[in-house]
């Protein structure tokens, strides 16, 4: 019988180290390690001078965190600051104090140059305003058309009275010339509708004054001059105006009355 050669003795393998990953260091976590040609440890992809985070001895693995964030900012503040904070009480004040500062401020200043809230202190405007009325006033707008009302610096020709500030009715502008004839106004010669006044009311028994631009002397007519309105109370018979003083500066302008505040129930646009 013939016998199968024996097998051949495997080839030895070379003379060559073979990795070996160590155990993961407990303290460490799962840094993953490899061992060198040399046989020193090293972390993959580490390079050998950089210290792990788990080298420093202020770590703190994240299952120690707490769970409410107040306590999350305490954990992480700097317990070396030993500097006193505001107490409460001081802080809340000085934050009230700079909101009514602010509110103040705005309103200072929407008063100064937007707005400015004033009362009726006669009959002059009746209908269209009663006594104790209160108006809003817009004082960006100095520049009069004929129709609106108008609050206006108390004229230096203007009867002497504790009222600083006069609110009237623009009726004719500059180089417009009005006139009254049989109780009715007309400007430049065309009869002006005013559905503001009652039929009762009585635009003329005034004479004119001195301060129109025709020539002095002459009732029938008031020539309004350059810069300057033609001012007339919607209670004719019971209002001092320019049938009076003459026509007003337009320098002398503080606002047109856009909006009644009070009372409530006539509350609205003007």
């Amino acid at each position: 019988m013939t016998t199968a050669p024996p097998a051949p003795a495997p080839a030895a393998a070379p003379d060559t180290p073979v990795p070996v990953v160590p155990p993961a260091d407990e303290t460490r976590g799962s840094v993953p390690q490899v061992v060198s040609a040399g046989g020193e440890a090293v972390a993959v992809g580490t390079p050998p001078d950089v210290r792990s985070i788990y080298d420093d001895p202020g770590f703190r693995p994240a299952a120690d965190l707490p769970d409410d964030d107040e306590a999350i900012d305490e954990f992480f503040s700097d317990d070396d600051d030993d500097s006193p904070g505001l107490d409460p009480r001081v802080r809340s004040a000085i934050e009230w104090a700079a909101v009514i500062i602010g509110a103040l401020v705005v309103a200072l200043v929407i008063k100064t140059f937007l707005f400015q809230a004033f009362y009726i202190p006669s009959e002059s405007m009746t209908p269209t305003l009663n006594e104790n009325d209160r108006i809003l006033v817009y004082k960006l707008d100095t520049s009069p058309q004929r129709g609106d009302l108008m609050v206006f610096e108390r004229p230096p020709n203007a009867p002497t009275n504790d009222v600083n500030e006069l609110i009237k009715r623009t009726i004719a502008l500059e180089g417009e010339t009005i006139a009254i004839r049989d109780n009715t106004l007309f400007i430049d010669d065309q009869r002006l509708i005013e559905p503001y006044i009652g039929t009762e009311v009585v635009s003329a028994g005034r004479v004119w004054s001195s301060g129109c631009a025709n020539p002095q002397g002459d009732g029938s007519a008031c020539e309004v001059p350059p810069d300057h309105v033609f001012m007339m109370g919607d209670n004719r018979s019971n209002s001092v105006d320019s049938r009076s003083f003459g026509p007003v500066s337009t320098d002398l302008m503080v606002g047109r009355a856009v909006l009644r505040v009070w009372p409530l129930g006539a509350f609205g646009r003007l």
